[in-house]
C-alpha cells in the first residue's frame, strides 16, 4: 500500500471512530498470585479486556502493598496497554476513567505515545504532529496515590534471553541480591536464568495475554505495528519493585540505542530503550510515584561493543542465548534476518568463525540473501533495520576488523575511522547509574 493510501486510511479510521476508552483495571490478589484485567473500549463498539497473572513466589510481600497503590501501579501499567488497542484506529481522544491526569501527565502521555508509535507511524506513511496526534480526557476527580513501601538493598533485572540481559545478570548477580524478573518465559529466557544458577521459582515471572479480539482486527484492515514494549516492561517492573521491596531496577539498555532508526529523524525503534525515555520515565516517577525506586540501565554507559566483549567470556549462556525475534517461538536462531546477522557481526572481534557458526547453525557471512540486511546495518542504505541493532560505526568497526572476508556479504563493505580497540575504550557519562553500579561496571571492563 503506498504512502498517501495509508494516510488516507489513517484519516479514514479517525472520521469513523472518536474516541478510546480506558474504563477500568482489576487488580485482585488470591493466594498470594496477583490477577489484573484491563477494560478498554473503541467507540464502545469494540471491547478489549488483556489480562497479566503474576505467579506467587516466596520473595513477595504484598501485604505491603496497600490496595490504593496497588491500583495506582496497575493504572500505569494499563496507560501502556492501552497502545497496542488504540493503534488500530488512532481515534483523536483518548477517555482516561480510573483516575484523574493533571495537564503535565496528559503531555507526558502523548509525548510517550508519539515517540513510542514513531516507527508504526513511518511504516504506515502517517504524517501526524505530536500535538495533532492525541488529546487526553480525564473522566473523574479521583487522584492516584504515591507508592511507598519499604524497600531494600536488592535489584530488580528483567531477563530477555539475549546477550545483553545476560551481561547485566553475570555482572551484578555475584556483588548484590538479584531477582530476575520475566515476562512471558519462553526457552531462551529460562534457560538463561537456569545457566546462571537460578530455578523459576526464584524469579519474578509475569504472564502477559492479548486480548484475541485485537488480534482479529489486525487481520481485518485497522491498523498495525510497533508499539513501545520496554515502556510496557517500565511500569511493570515498578510494581514488581514494590511487591518484591527492591529498590534497584536494573535494565540492560545500551547507548548503543540512542541512535535513530531513520538518520536525521527522531524515528527510533529503540526509543523505549533509549536515554530520552529513560531521563522521562526516570522524571515522571520520581513526580507522580515514588522518591525511593531507582529505574535505570546498567548497561548505559557500555555500546554493543562492550557487551558482545562481556558475553564473549561467559560460555555457559553461548548455547542458550536467543536474540532472534522470527525464531522466539522456536528457540532458534533464524539466521535469516537483521537481529542474527548483527549479533553474529558485533560478537564476531571475540568469538572464533567456527564457534558462531556452532551458534548460529550456518555462517551468515556467506549467505548471498543477507548482503540487503548488511548493507542496512552498514549504513550503505538509507534506514536502519527497524530492530534492536547496533550503530552503523560498530557495525563497520567489526567489518574492518574481520580477517578473512573475500568470498563473504562483508567484503568491500564501507570503512570507518573507528576501530574496535577504540570503541571498547569509551564509557558513555550520560546514565543514571547509582554510584556502587558505576564503580561495579569500570571494575568488570578494567576502567
Amino acid at each position: 500500500m503506498k504512502r498517501n493510501e495509508n494516510q488516507q486510511r489513517f484519516d479514514a479510521l479517525r472520521e469513523q471512530f472518536k474516541s478510546f476508552t480506558f474504563y477500568q483495571q482489576e487488580v485482585s490478589l488470591d493466594a498470594d498470585v496477583l490477577n489484573m484485567t484491563f477494560h478498554f473500549s473503541l467507540d464502545d463498539q469494540y471491547f478489549f479486556h488483556p489480562t497479566m497473572r503474576i505467579p506467587a513466589r516466596p520473595f513477595y510481600h504484598w501485604e505491603s502493598v496497600s490496595r490504593t497503590q496497588l491500583e495506582s501501579l496497575a493504572f500505569h501499567i494499563g496507560m501502556v496497554e492501552l497502545v497496542s488497542y488504540w493503534k488500530l484506529a488512532c481515534p483523536k481522544t483518548i477517555v482516561v476513567k480510573p483516575f484523574d491526569l493533571k495537564l503535565c501527565q496528559k503531555k507526558w502521555w502523548r509525548h510517550l505515545y508519539y515517540n513510542g508509535l514513531g516507527e508504526f507511524r513511518y511504516l504506515n506513511g502517517i504524517d501526524c504532529t505530536e500535538q495533532d496526534f492525541l488529546r487526553i480526557e480525564s473522566g473523574t476527580d479521583r487522584d492516584f496515590k504515591p507508592v511507598n513501601v519499604p524497600l531494600k538493598e536488592q535489584t530488580l533485572i528483567p531477563v530477555g534471553g539475549g546477550k545483553d540481559s545476560v551481561v547485566t545478570l553475570e555482572c551484578l548477580r555475584g556483588a548484590m541480591p538479584v531477582i530476575p524478573l520475566i515476562l512471558n518465559p519462553r526457552g531462551a529466557t529460562v534457560s538463561c536464568v537456569e545457566a546462571a544458577g537460578y530455578t523459576m521459582d526464584d524469579v519474578a515471572v509475569i504472564n502477559r495475554t492479548l486480548d484475541p479480539t485485537m488480534l482479529r482486527l489486525n487481520n481485518e484492515g485497522f491498523l498495525n505495528g510497533h508499539t513501545p514494549f520496554s515502556a510496557l516492561l517500565a511500569f511493570l517492573t515498578l510494581l514488581i519493585s514494590a511487591g518484591t521491596r527492591s529498590k534497584y531496577i536494573a535494565l540492560s539498555n545500551e547507548s548503543s540505542a540512542n541512535e535513530s532508526t531513520v538518520p536525521g529523524t527522531d524515528i527510533n525503534h529503540q526509543y523505549s530503550k533509549s536515554i530520552d525515555f529513560e531521563r522521562d520515565f526516570r522524571d515522571y516517577v520520581r513526580q507522580h510515584l515514588s522518591e525511593e525506586m531507582q529505574y535505570f540501565s546498567f548497561l548505559r554507559p557500555l555500546n554493543e561493543l562492550q557487551i558482545a566483549s562481556l558475553f564473549s567470556q561467559s560460555e555457559a549462556y553461548h548455547k542458550v542465548f536467543r536474540s532472534c525475534n522470527a525464531g522466539s517461538k522456536t528457540d532458534s536462531w533464524c539466521g535469516k534476518c537483521p537481529k542474527c546477522l548483527f549479533t553474529w557481526i558485533i560478537l564476531s572481534p571475540f568469538l572464533s568463525r567456527q564457534r558462531l557458526t556452532e551458534i548460529f547453525g550456518k555462517d551468515l557471512l556467506t549467505d548471498p540473501d543477507l548482503r540487503p540486511i548488511f548493507e542496512e546495518l552498514n549504513g550503505t542504505s538509507a534506514v536502519k533495520p527497524f530492530e534492536c541493532v547496533g550503530t552503523v560505526e560498530e557495525v563497520r568497526a567489526c567489518v574492518d576488523f574481520m580477517r578473512e572476508r573475500k568470498g563473504t556479504i562483508v567484503e568491500d563493505s564501507p570503512k570507518t575511522e573507528a576501530t574496535v580497540e577504540s570503541i571498547l575504550k569509551r564509557f558513555n557519562e550520560e546514565n543514571f547509574l547509582p554510584e556502587p553500579f558505576v564503580k561495579l561496571l569500570k571494575s568488570k571492563l578494567h576502567v
